[in-house]
């Protein structure tokens, strides 16, 4: 991507807060993706989570760069995150990667903020921005996201409130990017076939602890801390949804058992 480009588009969100860059992914990773989320949803044997939030005919895939090839190749894309580094910076990581296949009959996400659980008063700098990746066709019929143009200036909307949005209608390969304040939500589904997309997000480098304490202090010396001090190491969830393992805690995942209800299943 030039950099004429990448600034016009990084323009874009900054003023609407989101833009669509068209023909972004080479067809081939396009189908090396899909073909190993379809790999991944049969392996896993994954179902709907049956909420409101990630729906009851939407299936969702977590954590993919723990599942192997091709989902490495999705990060650095060099068509996605020159810009994404130019809504936050150089130093943005990594916040998560997850599969989301709308299927048919499925009813329309709850509009949402990406940040609004930060409890920071809007509008402020951007600290997430957020891309979703076409795999397949998206269209206004099959639940292409739904979005609120220039809301991402605007404080947080009620959650599930009903607002005029637009639909962001992309062809396989093609990349939408939004600053993490911006309301959206996924379309509904009145077709017959699913709407199949990669949503890659990204975080401001300055929201992790000064010091990374998962693996600066050995999990041996863990086990014998409190709960509570479990928590402030950063072995726990904030809020039911930030820090999360494929919905589970750290700490669940560190010693087995344990019980943990994301923000989506409250």
């Amino acid at each position: 991507m030039d950099a004429t480009t990448r600034d016009e588009h990084i323009a874009r969100i900054r003023a609407d807060g989101y833009t669509i860059v068209e023909r972004a992914i080479a067809p081939d990773l396009v189908e090396s993706l899909q073909a190993a989320l379809d790999r991944l949803e049969r392996d896993l044997d994954v179902r709907p989570a049956e909420n409101a939030f990630e729906g009851s005919r939407t299936v969702r895939i977590y954590n993919l760069l723990a599942r192997g090839s091709p989902f490495e190749q999705v990060p650095a894309h060099e068509n996605v995150l020159p810009i994404v580094e130019g809504v936050l910076d150089s130093g943005c990581l990594v916040s998560s990667i997850s599969s989301i296949a709308i299927g048919p009959g499925e009813t329309a996400q709850p509009i949402h903020a990406d940040d609004m659980v930060i409890p920071l008063a809007k509008p402020h700098a951007p600290i997430v921005c957020n891309s979703m990746w076409a795999l397949t066709e998206f269209t206004d019929a099959n639940g292409a996201t739904r979005l609120v143009p220039r809301s991402h200036l605007a404080p947080n909307p009620e959650y599930g409130g009903e607002y005029p949005t637009i639909a962001a209608e992309m062809s396989p390969g093609s990349v939408l990017i939004w600053d993490g304040a911006l309301w959206h939500g996924g379309g509904a589904n009145t077709t017959d076939t699913r709407r199949v997309g990669l949503a890659m997000n990204y975080c401001a480098g300055f929201i992790r602890q000064q010091e990374n304490q998962q693996l600066g202090v050995p999990l041996e010396a863990v086990l014998e801390f409190s709960p509570r001090l479990q928590e402030l190491l950063g072995w726990g969830v904030y809020r039911g949804l930030i820090g999360h393992i494929d919905k589970d805690s750290p700490i669940n995942r560190l010693i087995g058992g344990g019980e943990f209800k994301s923000i989506w299943d409250s």
